[in-house]
């Protein structure tokens, strides 16, 4: 059964994506990325070929030739998808298809209302279906950097 984190009150949703991208690599997991359109997916690809500075994450998008070889898929439609493992969720509704990867993170702004209602709704959705769910507080994170 596939395994929740909700990472709760993030400043920004793409960065803390695109660090989940870079953490991703470096430990050789693979992930898809769910954004809500192709201009979504242009903009968050752009900003990973700058974290880090001097590295390389290798990222397409699911109908890529490369899909199938690349770690980081980033993709609006829903699927097929080259692989199962961690699928990151960054539009506002269930993803039809979650259940198929063995983990799905949920990220969740600080700052925007509405997208917190709207992962509330996901929240009970997965909980009500019995699923595993962790949730990480960021703003937690975000203090002990800071203090």
């Amino acid at each position: 059964m596939t395994s929740i984190d909700f990472y709760t009150n993030v400043e920004d949703k793409h960065d803390l994506a695109r660090k989940l991208c870079a953490k991703a690599f470096a430990s050789r997991a693979r992930m898809m990325l769910w954004l809500p359109d192709q201009a979504a997916c242009q903009r968050l690809s752009r900003s990973i070929w700058s974290l880090p500075p001097t590295g390389f994450i290798p990222h397409c998008g699911a109908q890529d030739p490369l899909a199938a070889k690349t770690p980081i898929i980033l993709d609006c439609e829903a699927g097929p998808f080259p692989h199962d493992e961690v699928l990151v969720n960054l539009r506002s509704e269930v993803p039809p298809f979650f259940s198929r990867f063995q983990r799905m993170i949920e990220i969740v702004s600080a700052t925007d209302e509405d997208d917190k209602r709207e992962a509330r709704s996901r929240f009970r959705h997965y909980r009500d279906r019995g699923y595993e769910m962790r949730t990480h507080d960021m703003t937690l994170v975000s203090n002990a950097a800071t203090g």
